[in-house]
């Protein structure tokens, strides 16, 4: 799969804060790739670096497999914030003059704000659109010259979960005919439902990246108790295949490799003179797993 975006070792500081510390992952083309994190993570600084909007200290990156900056902008829709448009105008006026910033794709509004479905509302002024038909709005801005890669910082920030729905499900259908979209989030069901990669950033640190199926894996968790925990926990924390174990209510929750089953962990314990009172399998969440890498 060809590569859209190939970010190396991006550094960034403002004064003694490191936004962005030593960065570096790969977005393969047609993907929907979200970079992820708690609010000041660096997703908004990455962002506007890969934009030419800041300017690394450190590393490099390169779009299109290394077309020149200034031709690649010009195969890229961003939206880093929303834009200023004008309350009292139209749709269709708005876009005539976000057109003109760009300089090109006055001739595609019809075409995005059928794409965005806001076609019917091309005549109705801004100021009368929900905050979900406004995001849609802009997205349709990003949409002008028909560009192969889109960039999104926060595309569902504030919006209320019908405006989510919304803007999701535009993005997937965007994604259906072809194109690469970058996405920053700090919402873990949104990448979750939307992204086919995945980065996670905190406080500028890479933690992963990869395809979201494999990153955000969540993992089953064992539960079990004895009359005697510190025996059972000297026995248990020998076991292999168990990489984690956390003492919890009376209880020990075992962390296992996925091959490991609740009935092997009986077994071992049965063999190491240990009866266990109790034993579960407890399904772990993604929201849990996010929330340990990130330590939120």
């Amino acid at each position: 799969m060809e590569t859209i975006l190939s970010i190396n070792s991006i550094s960034k500081s403002y004064g003694p804060i490191q936004a962005l510390k030593n960065v570096s992952f790969n977005v393969p083309q047609g993907s929907v790739f979200g970079i992820l994190g708690p609010n000041g993570s660096g997703k908004t600084t990455m962002l506007g670096i890969i934009l030419d909007v800041l300017k690394a200290d450190a590393g490099t990156y390169q779009w299109l497999g290394g077309t020149p900056n200034a031709e690649a902008r010009r195969s890229i829709g961003s939206l880093l914030e929303t834009p200023n448009f004008y309350h009292y105008m139209t749709a269709w006026d708005n876009l005539e003059i976000a057109a003109a910033i760009k300089q090109h794709g006055k001739d595609d509004r019809q075409a995005v704000l059928e794409k965005t479905g806001l076609w019917q509302r091309k005549s109705s002024k801004f100021k009368t659109f929900s905050l979900g038909m406004k995001q849609r709005l802009a997205i349709a801005s990003t949409l002008l010259g028909n560009p192969d890669v889109l960039v999104f910082d926060e595309p569902t920030n504030g919006l209320d979960p019908a405006g989510i729905a919304e803007i999701r499900e535009l993005i997937m259908q965007l994604n259906r005919e072809g194109k690469t979209i970058i996405m920053a989030s700090h919402l873990l069901d949104e990448v979750e439902k939307v992204c086919t990669h995945v980065a996670i950033l905190k406080r500028g640190d890479l933690l992963l990246s990869g395809k979201v199926d494999e990153v955000l894996v969540s993992e089953d968790q064992v539960e079990v108790s004895a009359t005697d925990i510190p025996a059972l926990l000297s026995i248990i924390s020998a076991m292999p295949g168990i990489h984690n174990v956390k003492q919890i209510n009376g209880a020990l929750q075992l962390n296992c490799d996925s091959h490991i089953t609740p009935a092997q962990v009986n077994e071992y314990c049965m063999q190491n003179g240990i009866a266990l009172s109790h034993l579960a399998l407890r399904k772990k969440s993604l929201e849990t797993k996010f929330m340990e890498l990130t330590n939120k």
